[in-house]
């Protein structure tokens, strides 16, 4: 049976615009939360195939999106490296920062697949469960997004304790960065080999940096990951997502040789259009927040962006991922208006 959205990442778009929503498996539906209750900690949700494939499949089963995303975590990859990562409640992620020799020294990838071994389990499994017409997604953090909460210990809003380990130790911060970029481009392979049909890979915090570190921390190691990736699998598709990237995005599509590429809510979508459709597949781009208040207004926007995107591949998804007070009848209604749109 055909993969519509596989089928769009390679370039051969279909009649229908293929969806799938980052977050889709989350704290909005309460499918979820009571999976979610029976664990003790969220790592340990990661780790647990059986939930971890349960509530993949629950956006599925329940809206019938084209992609279903694999359920992990980005700081899966340094905590499978061996730096000690947990979530704080009302906090978010908590890590042992890597800031200096010493701790740098504690990384390995020695284990890291016997460590993160049972997300290629989920995929596995996903696998074999998933309705055949829907894509299987598997994803990682890009390593500039993953090396800010493994320097700094946690989420920030300025990434100041990485940037300026980049600025100013970069003897460092690059052994730090290559590292990522061998756990990153082994992760995501096997995540391939147990099953995966495309993969993506999330730069979140790509804006935050300026253009010459651009091309040194966002663009050259995910050109390496997808070199890699294309040298095992290179029929894979590969999504890239430097979020608010902004007018970096056609260098980063140019360089870093993606099949497709996300776009956050604020990219304008008549320029996308004309300066990156004609190259890559485009994914995106309606904002998680207007899902959130639903109405004829989401049902609006979600035709303009169709629209605008009908004249080559498009899948369509959010700028970021759903919000937990997203009610889910709002999903539901803008998977419908998605799925009755007719390029």
């Amino acid at each position: 049976m055909t993969k519509l959205l596989l089928e769009t990442l390679k370039g051969n778009p279909g009649d229908r615009v293929p969806f799938w929503f980052m977050r889709q498996a989350g704290r909005y539906l309460p499918e979820y939360l009571e999976v979610r209750a029976t664990t003790n900690s969220f790592m340990e949700f990661c780790y647990s195939p059986d939930k971890a494939a349960e509530v993949t499949l629950q956006p599925i089963r329940r809206y019938g999106m084209d992609g279903a995303i694999l359920f992990a975590d980005i700081l899966v990859a340094p905590d499978g490296l061996g730096q000690k990562v947990w979530f704080e409640k009302g906090h978010g992620p908590k890590l042992e920062p890597v800031n200096d020799e010493a701790s740098y020294a504690k990384l390995s990838m020695g284990a890291f697949h016997d460590r993160v071994g049972n997300v290629y389990e989920t995929v596995r499994r996903l696998k074999a469960e998933l309705p055949a017409e829907v894509t299987l997604l598997g994803f990682a953090g890009a390593p500039w997004t993953v090396a800010t909460y493994m320097i700094a210990g946690q989420g920030s809003k300025d990434h100041a304790a990485a940037r300026q380990l980049g600025y100013g130790n970069p003897e460092l911060f690059g052994k730090i960065m290559d590292m990522l970029v061998d756990a990153t481009s082994e992760y995501l392979i096997a995540q391939i080999d147990a099953g995966a049909d495309a993969v993506q890979i999330f730069d979140s915090w790509s804006a935050a940096i300026p253009e010459t570190m651009f091309e040194r921390w966002v663009i050259e190691p995910t050109k390496e990951i997808v070199s890699r990736i294309r040298a095992k699998h290179a029929e894979t598709p590969i999504i890239g997502f430097p979020r608010l990237a902004g007018a970096a995005l056609p260098t980063f599509v140019d360089a870093v040789g993606i099949d497709c590429v996300g776009l956050d809510t604020g990219v304008p979508l008549d320029w996308a259009a004309r300066e990156i459709q004609p190259k890559v597949c485009v994914q995106g781009n309606m904002d998680p927040h207007l899902v959130v208040s639903g109405g004829d207004l989401m049902v609006s926007e979600a035709n303009r962006i169709l629209e605008q995107l009908r004249g080559g591949a498009h899948i369509f998804n959010l700028g970021h991922g759903f919000v937990p007070e997203t009610p889910p009848e709002n999903v539901a209604l803008l998977s419908d208006t998605i799925k009755a749109f007719r390029r």
